[in-house]
């Protein structure tokens, strides 16, 4: 029997409440066990009555509410001995549980189905938002029903770690988890792409990239954590998010390029580095210019790129430039001299110093000299 309200609609607590009752009458005649389809049926109604949106204690407290109002009247419950008495009670309590167990089932049945169509929908989302091919309007539509609001700005945060990130792996869930349980889900989206962790946070919402940072970098015990994290700059619309997201994959590009040690980028402190490598054949031409001439060194250019890289990192104090090249001062002083002797560039002068990094760079940007330079 299905029972509907007044709109016409099952009302499904109600249909489970008749259900239960006839079931338990017949139980408490018997004593007989629940049947497989009876129980299936009751599994069905739990599925149905979560889609409808009724929660799991609204459906047990249906069918327990209707059995204890007709307790007393059950056939068997008025036994003439303690014993019939006792089978009954057993009998009942036995039914109770196996109803109540396979309505719960079907509930968390049908719950589990909603969170994987909820995270596929969420997934393929996030997709169209990046690849930003999708119709504008419908894109729009979809968004609006996680509560994002596409004509705001939105920000975009990339972590990359040693092994891909696969969706609803450990380490993703937890990041996940752990955002959504201290911020409004709406205000974010989180997904694994490409094998990286890409986290969309709306305007405004600068605590939710500082805490994804912080999450996947050092996710806690027994999780991999990351090895970068970037974030791209704020830009409005549909658009604004590719861009975003784009300029955070282009961040992170540029650190593994030239071994950045840093585990935290964001995009517009890396923004030298797309104006150099605008003009490729312009970069290219510096390199061959400037650092061509190493390669005439003993033992090649590397260790002559190497140590203006590194007396640059140590603000050209060449104490500590040998310590962190593992040289003595004196050996510093010979390789000093071979670059400007080869290259005619002083690392000693202001102009030459900022030509030799920049050149050094885009060496590193173009992986040379593993990788010939194009005219």
């Amino acid at each position: 029997m299905t029972v509907a309200n007044g709109t016409g609609a099952p009302d499904i607590p109600n249909e489970l409440a008749h259900h239960c009752l006839d079931l338990l009458t017949d139980v408490s005649r018997t004593g007989r066990l629940l049947r497989r389809a009876e129980l299936e049926r009751l599994r069905d109604l739990g599925e149905r009555g979560a889609e409808a949106g009724h929660g799991l204690r609204e459906l047990v407290g249906s069918c327990l509410g209707a059995t204890r109002a007709a307790w007393q009247h059950l056939p068997g419950v008025n036994a003439a001995t303690a014993a019939e008495l006792r089978r009954t009670g057993d009998a009942l309590l036995a039914g109770i549980q196996a109803a109540l167990g396979a309505l719960a089932e079907g509930h968390e049945r049908a719950q589990r189905m909603a969170v994987r169509q909820e995270e596929a929908n969420r997934r393929e989302l996030v997709n169209d938002l990046l690849h930003g091919r999708s119709d504008l309007g419908r894109l729009a539509e979809r968004a609006e029903r996680f509560g994002l609001r596409l004509a705001a700005g939105y920000t975009v945060a990339v972590a990359v770690a040693a092994e891909p990130y696969l969706e609803g792996a450990p380490a993703a869930h937890r990041v996940l988890r752990e955002l959504t349980g201290r911020y409004d889900d709406r205000t974010l989206l989180l997904a694994a792409r490409d094998g990286r962790l890409v986290c969309i946070a709306s305007d405004g919402e600068q605590a939710v990239l500082t805490a994804f940072t912080e999450l996947a970098l050092r996710p806690g015990a027994g999780y991999p954590p990351a090895q970068r994290v970037a974030t791209g700059r704020r830009h409005g619309g549909t658009g604004g998010i590719v861009r975003s997201y784009e300029e955070a994959l282009a961040a992170l590009e540029y650190a593994q390029r030239l071994e950045l040690p840093a585990q935290r980028l964001r995009a517009e402190e890396l923004l030298v580095f797309p104006v150099l490598m605008r003009d490729r054949a312009a970069m290219a031409d510096l390199v061959r210019t400037v650092l061509g001439p190493l390669t005439s060194a003993r033992g090649g250019a590397r260790p002559l790129l190497e140590t203006i890289t590194v007396q640059a990192e140590a603000g050209y104090v060449n104490a500590e430039t040998a310590r962190r090249l593992g040289l003595s001062v004196r050996a510093l002083g010979y390789r000093l001299e071979r670059i400007r002797d080869l290259t005619g560039y002083d690392p000693a002068d202001a102009l030459h110093r900022y030509t030799l990094e920049t050149a050094v760079m885009g060496a590193r940007l173009l992986d040379w000299p593993a990788q010939p330079l194009r005219p």
